[in-house]
């Protein structure tokens, strides 16, 4: 039995009863089912989080894929879990234990980890609660964490396989190091800040005499020089090559050398070559047999004999500005001038990274990417937007090898142990890839040490669409959901995440990850700026919830995200979303009220009727086709102008006069396009729906497992070209009626001409009904006019207005109007604002020049016409 719904619409008091429903009761998928899957692997959020906007929109356009999917009749998996995050966990456990007055350190390794694993259990996955209360519906029997046991076997796995075909190495090279964090970063994980600097033009003296000079942001650095680098191009310094000069506040003599990777247009054109301090130092100390000698220690601070006393121990930047002084001081200095830095820095704390050289594990991605590259060519792998495609393209083209080891405690340990009496490292065999060695594989030795670093974060993400279905283990879920169907993202971590797991889908089961890799742009505020707390603009997605439901954030969210642009964030769209919420609980209070005691005294459709039918059917088409290809921002739009528009504000008001009536078909009719609404709606609006369709339906009737709609064969196009008319006829008197100020409720007589004269006669009484006005044949001279494509309005204002007032106030707001076409003229007229105003800016001002002229046009010809 159906039930009545509450006067108002109160999500604090539905979405939480729903929300506990689905996560007690989850949507478990059967690998044995014989139906056909549809799979998404869900971006496991870090364990320390918290639900924020991007993970919202990322999770909205998850969940209302898969439940569209899961009424498809799909067997659809959305697979959840979350991900360890090693230097973001180990940080939160540190600070726990810095305010008890201890350390990791002094803790040690095992029981440091077992106070980890104590705060995940307690304190570890707030944001799964998270997306429950949003609403998500993935298969919670399947959570997965990239530490559990089976995640554990993956990775281990993984790197044994990469080891024993030549793929993992460990290698002494230039890395990122965080001094804060303690461990090394991948570049990725290294972003970019522009801050204010200063070049100094030092000058280092020749053993000939006179002095070569050279450009440098970092003075401090100078006392790791191993040459000094020219383009062997440069004649400028060609008579140099081959002779020595002096590092300055030393007496160390170091050698001139040509190298083709020296910029000549920077600075001097002449290059200060530590490579124990920079990338591309380190690649040219490595052409020429240089020594790579380091004076910054590991806690950014100088160190060594070459070092000057003075410097040493000092912080880095404290060291910089002391070593400058010293310089100046000694004469060595030729110019200091104001310089812009582009200054890498950690991702996770935003500390300035350190260049560091020492052994590193490493991946070597250029076997590995060209697999990837040859699928994504032949097709396999699809992008939307289909944009993306070359620049993941042009990613795995230009890749380097992948430093997959980190300096933590919380993480997967490598699996490699170092043999202190031959100094070889021993793997596990891949048969046997789960057994610790006790001995070592080169000399037999029991003295091994297994390696302290754990793997970086993103090396188990990037195995998640294998791992969590069981592999390497050929699991009934394996063969059943691999690939997966689509990975929806953000674009952000299309190199750090997506690209990675597309290596290990092709490596490890060569094929694809996934068929569809949908990428979503960033949640901006509204001024286009990125959220972040240092600048105190974040907005928090469950203060929105709580303040206007669930149900109203999603579906903002969603309408936004068109075309994988970035979405400048404004609290009025989900007001939007939950005035859309409360307008359809009033629809459907009023469909269920309606057939409380109804009473059929007819049974034969209107021509609302049809029209509502036959737009069904072409809502039904295209809303599927546009889910169909993963838009579901216009989607969004689609039911929503279905919805609002056409049910509630045209089909519910024309089905009135045929309710009193006592007509049973248009109850049915009723009934049936809420169903189907609901329907449309519910993988955007999960929470409101469900509540209507069991109210509508019964209770016990889940919508989230009901059926699809399916579009009628045919449309009825007779009852589309027909009610248009009607509502253009509707439309064009209201307009005249508020033109006039007439109230609401003043029933007048218009006049109407053209071809679709018969059809508003035909339908007089709901014509009357919606727009307050009997209509009949005829085109009288003084009156106002509006013009639709099949019909002409005509309303006689004589005695419903005083006309000498109304003409009054048309002349002046002719004025008004004149004056403000003048003004959008001028600015369009002048080719500064023209050509160096933002588009939209230019684009809106033509907008708004064309209104004002049809509005000009249209006061100017009732003017005339009224005499």
């Amino acid at each position: 039995m159906s039930r009545a719904l509450p006067k108002t619409y109160d999500p604090h008091a539905v979405e939480p009863r729903w929300a506990e429903k689905w996560a007690q009761h989850p949507f478990t998928a059967n690998p044995k089912s014989g139906k056909k899957p549809f799979v998404i692997f869900m971006p496991p959020p870090n364990v320390t989080g918290n639900l924020h906007m991007g993970h919202a929109l990322d999770n909205a356009l998850q969940d209302a894929l898969i439940r569209y999917k899961r009424m498809r009749g799909y067997e659809a998996l959305w697979l959840p879990g979350t991900d360890h995050a090693g230097i973001a966990t180990q940080v939160v456990v540190e600070r726990l234990l810095a305010k008890e007055g201890t350390t990791r350190h002094a803790l040690g390794r095992e029981a440091f980890l077992k106070r980890v694993w104590e705060w995940k259990e307690t304190s570890g996955g707030a944001i799964i609660r998270q997306l429950k209360r949003l609403g998500a519906s993935p298969d919670w029997s399947r959570e997965a964490f990239t530490m559990d046991e089976a995640r554990s076997r993956a990775v281990r796995y993984a790197f044994v396989r990469y080891y024993h075909e030549g793929l993992a190495y460990r290698a002494g090279r230039i890395v990122n190091w965080c001094p804060r964090c303690e461990t090394t970063l991948s570049d990725l994980e290294v972003n970019t800040e522009h801050t204010p600097g200063t070049l100094y033009t030092l000058a280092y003296p020749l053993e000939d005499g006179g002095e070569i000079q050279i450009a440098t942001v970092r003075p401090e650095t100078i006392f790791a020089d191993q040459a000094i680098a020219v383009h062997p191009e440069d004649e400028r310094y060609a008579h140099l090559i081959g002779k020595k000069a002096r590092i300055p506040l030393t007496d160390t003599w170091i050698p001139i050398i040509a190298d083709a990777a020296v910029e000549r247009e920077f600075g001097t054109g002449a290059l200060k070559v530590t490579p124990a301090h920079d990338p591309t130092d380190f690649e040219i100390g490595q052409r020429h047999g240089l020594e790579a000698v380091s004076v910054i220690n590991l806690e950014a601070r100088l160190e060594g004999p070459l070092v000057p006393e003075a410097l040493r121990g000092l912080e880095r930047f404290e060291a910089r500005r002391r070593a400058a002084e010293m310089l100046e001081a000694a004469g060595h200095v030729r110019k200091a001038e104001p310089y812009t830095i582009a200054l890498g820095t950690c991702d996770r704390c935003g500390t300035p990274i350190e260049p560091a050289l020492f052994p590193q594990w490493w991946l070597s991605m250029k076997p590995l990417a060209e697999k990837v590259i040859a699928g994504i060519e032949r097709g396999e792998i699809q992008f939307v937007p289909e944009r993306w495609r070359k620049v993941n393209l042009d990613w795995l083209r230009n890749i380097r090898d992948w430093n997959i080891s980190r300096q933590l405690w919380w993480g997967h340990q490598i699996p490699a142990w170092h043999c202190k009496a031959c100094g070889e490292i021993t793997v596990p065999p891949v048969e046997r890839y789960m057994e610790d060695p006790q001995a070592c594989a080169h000399c037999g030795s029991p003295e091994i040490e297994r390696d302290p670093d754990v793997f970086d974060t993103w090396f188990s993400s990037a195995l998640w669409p294998l791992s969590t279905l069981g592999w390497p283990e050929e699991t009934e879920d394996l063969k059943a959901f691999y690939p997966g169907d689509v990975l929806v993202t953000g674009y952000d971590i299309l190199f750090l995440w997506v690209s990675r797991m597309e290596v290990s889908g092709y490596h490890f089961k060569g094929e694809r990850p996934f068929k569809t890799v949908l990428l979503h742009g960033l949640v901006l505020d509204e001024k286009g700026q990125k959220m972040s707390k240092s600048k105190g603009n974040v907005v928090d997605p469950l203060e929105l919830v709580e303040a206007y439901g669930a149900d109203a954030l999603r579906f903002a969210l969603v309408h936004l995200a068109t075309g994988g642009q970035d979405i400048r964030f404004d609290r009025r769209w989900v007001e939007m979303g939950r005035n859309f919420a409360n307008k359809l609980w009033n629809a459907a209070r009023f469909v269920l009220m309606n057939r409380e005691g109804f009473e059929a005294k007819r049974d034969e459709l209107t021509l609302a009727d049809r029209w509502m039918q036959a737009r069904l059917a072409q809502g039904v088409r295209e809303i599927t086709a546009l889910y169909e290809r993963y838009d579901l921002a216009l989607a969004a739009r689609e039911v929503y102008q279905l919805v609002w528009s056409e049910f509630c504000d045209w089909y519910i008001e024309a089905a009135k006069p045929a309710l009193r009536e006592g007509n049973a078909a248009t109850l049915k009719g009723l009934e049936n396009a809420l169903e189907t609404l609901l329907k449309l709606l519910h993988p955007l609006m999960p929470f409101v729906t469900s509540e209507i369709y069991a109210a509508l339906k019964g209770e016990g009737q889940e919508l989230a497992l009901a059926p699809w709609p399916e579009p009628a064969q045919e449309v009825d196009p007779e009852a589309l070209a027909a009610f248009k008319t009607l509502q253009d006829a509707v439309s064009a008197t209201r307009a005249l009626r508020a033109e006039l100020g007439l109230p609401p409720q003043q029933e007048v007589r218009v006049y109407v001409d053209g071809e679709g004269v018969r059809t508003v006669l035909e339908n007089a009484a709901f014509f009357r009904f919606l727009a307050r006005a009997e209509a009949q044949a005829g085109r009288p001279e003084k009156a106002l006019s509006a013009v639709t494509p099949s019909v002409t309005v005509f309303l006689e204002p004589e005695g419903l207005v005083d006309l000498s007032a109304w003409r009054s106030r048309q002349e002046k707001r002719l004025k008004e109007l004149e004056k403000l076409a003048a003004s959008s003229e001028k600015k369009l007229g002048n080719p500064r604002f023209v050509e160096r105003a933002p588009r939209e800016v230019v684009e809106a001002e033509r907008a708004r020049l064309k209104e004002t002229q049809a509005q000009i046009a249209r006061i100017r010809e009732n003017l005339a016409r009224l005499g």
